[in-house]
């Protein structure tokens, strides 16, 4: 039964992040308020969960899902962390940075075709925060059908996706619609593989030989 907890609500936010954690564990979908889009989500070491997830929007192994985490720390026990990773990471998070690196051996993901790559970011939204906090990093997509517009607002994403997910988490309309930046460090020269809300300029100040695809 999918239940819905309205987060402006004290005791509905910690009611609905209680049922969102036991959702997570149970394998199920979970919809949650990020900085930039409502974000759909599972847990990301269950393959079953994150099928759930592609197939509830729609979409293909292709195109993997991303991972959100909820620390900065969280990115050691994912992926392999470079000095540049570190300096990003200490800079635009929490916020709209996603970095694309290789994941370490010993973490068992299965999120699609990611070529032994995982995109990771720690978005800036309470709500999205305390969730990832207490599941661990989730598998996050953005909470809409393929080929729709990303959803603003929880009746949006609820819209749909419907009954396949287990638990929505409205925090209200988010602030923006503008996507992440992306930014790729498995190689010597960091990439910039989409433009967002950071800016290539801005991400330069930081990494100065920062390419553009």
């Amino acid at each position: 039964m999918t239940r819905r907890f309205d987060c402006s609500d004290p005791s509905e936010r910690a009611a609905g992040l209680r049922e969102a954690v036991a959702a997570v564990r149970r394998g199920e979908l979970v919809v949650l308020p990020t900085d930039t889009v409502y974000g759909v989500g599972a847990d990301a070491f269950a393959p079953r969960a994150v099928d759930c997830l592609l197939r509830a929007k729609g979409r293909g192994r292709n195109m993997p899902s991303p991972v959100l985490v909820g620390s900065p720390e969280a990115l050691d026990g994912l992926v392999e962390v470079t000095e540049r990773a570190r300096d990003l990471v200490k800079e635009f998070w929490p916020g709209g940075l996603t970095v694309v690196a290789r994941h370490l051996d010993s973490v068992e993901l299965d999120l699609g075709e990611t070529n032994g790559t995982v995109a990771v970011r720690m978005p800036a939204h309470p709500v999205a925060i305390e969730l990832l906090n207490a599941t661990g990093p989730l598998a996050v997509s953005s909470a809409n059908l393929t080929g729709h517009d990303s959803p603003q607002d929880c009746d949006a994403a609820q819209g749909m996706l419907g009954d396949s997910v287990a638990v929505y988490l409205d925090g209200g309309p988010t602030a923006a619609a503008v996507p992440s930046s992306i930014v790729d460090i498995t190689g010597e020269v960091p990439v910039l593989l989409r433009a967002g809300a950071i800016s290539a300029e801005r991400l330069r100040e930081v990494v100065p030989d920062l390419r553009e695809r």
